[in-house]
């Protein structure tokens, strides 16, 4: 019976969600890898230097559909101060066809698939926002509406963007060497 505990107890520890680090908010944010609907491969790494947003959502949230919005004209205005949003939806939300339409008028990203320890926190939306230097830094279930959006991600746009050579590459919407806003 105590070789079975401790079969059970070993069997967790080393399963791969247990390698995987639960995002911590003021930790090193954990590393994901998400392919958007319009088949793109997008690691942390390739943000790095970039303020990103993780944000899940579901079509039936109300308060998801008066956020989307925001983060869009958000995302539209700040997009070349290297500012990302990744938009992933539950999986009890509608089938991806039927998001197409929606994806297709927004330039946020929508994503498809995505691997990595972050998920809703038994609401949606729930945002998870990473710094320029790759921190977590924000993690709450919730909308972001204008002036909390701003409390929030207007400083981290101000942060330098750190030296080039320690950035790597960026998605083609991010540029550099911007005036932050």
């Amino acid at each position: 019976m105590r070789f079975l505990k401790w079969a059970a107890v070993a069997a967790v520890a080393f399963s791969p969600a247990a390698a995987t680090a639960a995002p911590k908010v003021g930790q090193p944010a954990p590393n994901f890898t998400v392919t958007t609907f319009d088949g793109r491969t997008v690691k942390l790494a390739d943000l790095k230097g970039d303020v990103v947003i993780l944000n899940f959502w579901a079509t039936w949230c109300a308060p998801c559909r008066k956020e989307l919005p925001t983060l869009e004209a958000a995302y539209r205005a700040y997009g070349k101060y290297r500012f990302q949003v990744l938009a992933v939806a539950t999986e009890d939300s509608v089938p991806e066809d039927k998001l197409r339409p929606l994806s297709n008028a927004l330039t946020i990203p929508f994503v498809h698939r995505m691997s990595g320890p972050y998920h809703d926190m038994d609401a949606v939306p729930t945002n998870y926002v990473i710094d320029r230097s790759g921190k977590l830094v924000y993690a709450k279930a919730g909308a972001f509406d204008v002036d909390s959006f701003n409390a929030i991600i207007i400083p981290l746009l101000r942060e330098p963007i750190p030296d080039p050579a320690a950035v790597t590459a960026t998605p083609a919407s991010a540029t550099s060497g911007t005036s932050s806003p």
